[in-house]
């Protein structure tokens, strides 16, 4: 099969790359902001300003609750996300939430004065909302755009923009660290510029266009047939392109005949499909106990408490893990999701951090750092550059891979609810996580590094070797891996809703009359 010259160029897939970028533009916003409170209230002047001054039990319990109230609130859109997204579609719901999200950081920004801390609450929920719809539409909706042969790195894209946003997160609280030391900047600058993402998103929402496999859903055939076009830089009538969407349509029909008289039941419960709702909630039960947002939630205290004394020393400490998680991030999303594959990139990613995990909790067993001083001891820096070659770990498997998993695995007509589910998981076990962090630091210790090092090493490792293998597999070919259809039967209807695209006729049952230009640019 011959190739056009889009085809042949470096920038084939350059619209797809876009519709990424523009959507996750909101997981800046998931990492930024989750970044962003831990450091916030490690500052002397906002622990002061809002009354908890010194005390390390205040202190613990409002560091907890302004990273977990966020969690709180993003569990809650990412289940209110699903209903939503079937019904208006991707790119509406992500600007609706976009929206949401505004409100929420210009919630945030305005507290001080005889507005207290319940505006920063407040704000947060609010935020969370949004960020917890983004967080399980976007990667739906990239997913369902991007063509299997680089879908893992496109969806991999989402812990990129994460950790970019973690990232600036620590240097903007080690900016305000170093240049404000009083007045109510020192919250206001680091929540204020949330907002100019949220801005960036919404405005670029308008350029892109609605997913073909949800138009598809909703019987809008030439409209999902043009944007799928559209997205390959191929004409409609284009063989590959008609092959695609004849493979869309096989799935989409067997999914419809399956569910007759059903209802949600069979979505969740269906053949082939509670498997996949039970490795998304695990995957993510995993993600959060590997120990890294523990890190990335209170990466100042962590630091802190491995001998990185000074609120500057352990910011510059954290700014720096920030910088190598991104690049570690990048590289592998970039170079490797596509050829190492999901299962061993999993293993091998929990199985070094788990392995670092226990080499930093031995240290800080045998050399416990000083309680004073500005300068980190040799093993207290030994212990900082193994919690960067954690981190390196962690974005080659478990840090980018559990997204592109569950965007892998679901079905068309089943992927909003899928997705949302699994963010929600990630959100409620992210509460969970943040919530207990700082108490479990003060109280364990050296024993919260082996905690973690043995979840790692003793769940992880082996849940990855229990899960199938999605690398290179199309969306549709899920159905297949995961027992809801027979190949042949597939094969079948794929040859024959190709025959009647071929004659011209609906690509289904329930195709189009004539849909507007309008329908065919949403």
């Amino acid at each position: 099969m011959s190739l056009t010259p889009a085809d042949e160029g470096r920038f084939r897939n350059i619209r797809v790359y876009w519709m990424a970028f523009v959507a996750y533009w909101g997981i800046v916003l998931f990492g930024y902001d989750t970044g962003i409170g831990g450091g916030v209230v490690a500052q002397q002047y906002f622990a002061e300003h809002f009354g908890f001054g010194n005390s390390t039990k205040k202190k613990n319990d409002i560091s907890s609750n302004v990273v977990s109230v966020l969690q709180a609130g993003a569990f809650f859109g990412a289940l209110g996300s699903a209903p939503i997204s079937a019904w208006i579609g991707r790119r509406w719901t992500l600007l609706v939430f976009t929206l949401v999200f505004g409100v929420g950081a210009a919630l945030q920004t305005a507290a001080g004065g005889n507005r207290g801390l319940g505006y920063i609450y407040a704000g947060r929920v609010i935020a969370g909302v949004g960020i917890g719809a983004i967080s399980a539409v976007a990667p739906a909706f990239v997913s369902e755009c991007s063509p299997k042969d680089v879908r893992g790195r496109i969806t991999g894209l989402f812990q990129i923009m994460v950790a970019i946003g973690v990232m600036l997160s620590y240097w903007v609280n080690l900016g305000v660290s170093l240049h404000i030391k009083s007045g109510p900047a020192v919250w206001r600058i680091p929540f204020g510029l949330q907002l100019v993402p949220a801005g960036i998103m919404a405005l670029g929402l308008l350029t892109i266009r609605e997913s073909p496999r949800w138009l598809a859903s909703k019987g809008k055939h030439i409209a999902a047939l043009a944007n799928l076009a559209y997205l390959r830089r191929l004409p409609a009538d284009d063989e590959r392109v008609r092959y695609e969407y004849a493979e869309i349509q096989a799935a989409i029909q067997e999914e419809r005949m399956a569910r007759q008289n059903l209802g949600l039941k069979e979505a969740f419960l269906g053949k082939g499909n509670w498997q996949r709702f039970l490795i998304a909630i695990v995957i993510f039960l995993f993600q959060q106990w590997c120990g890294q947002n523990s890190v990335n939630y209170y990466a100042p205290q962590i630091f802190t408490s491995i001998g990185y004394n000074g609120t500057s020393n352990s910011l510059l400490a954290s700014g720096i893990y920030g910088i190598v998680k991104v690049v570690a991030t990048s590289i592998f999303v970039f170079f490797l999701v596509e050829t190492l594959g999901r299962k061993w990139s999993l293993f091998m990613s929990a199985i070094g951090m788990g392995t670092l995990f226990f080499i930093i909790g031995a240290l800080l067993k045998v050399f416990p750092p000083p309680t004073t001083g500005s300068n980190p001891p040799p093993a207290s820096k030994a212990m900082a550059a193994m919690l960067y070659i954690y981190v390196c770990f962690y974005s080659m498997g478990w840090g980018p891979l559990p997204w592109v998993y569950v965007a892998d695995i679901f079905p068309t007509r089943t992927r909003h609810y899928g997705l949302a589910t699994a963010s929600a998981s990630q959100w409620l076990f992210n509460f969970v996580v943040s919530k207990v962090t700082p108490t479990l630091e003060t109280d364990l210790g050296y024993k919260l590094f082996f905690m973690f090092a043995t979840i790692n090493i003793g769940g992880m490792a082996i849940f990855c070797l229990l899960i199938p293998e999605t690398k290179g597999r199309s969306l549709e070919e899920m159905d297949i891996i995961f027992g809801a259809v027979q190949a042949e039967k597939r094969q079948a209807d794929i040859e024959k809703e190709e025959r009647a695209i071929g004659h011209g006729a609906p690509p289904s049952p329930e195709a189009d009359s004539v849909r507007s230009d309008f329908d065919q640019k949403v």
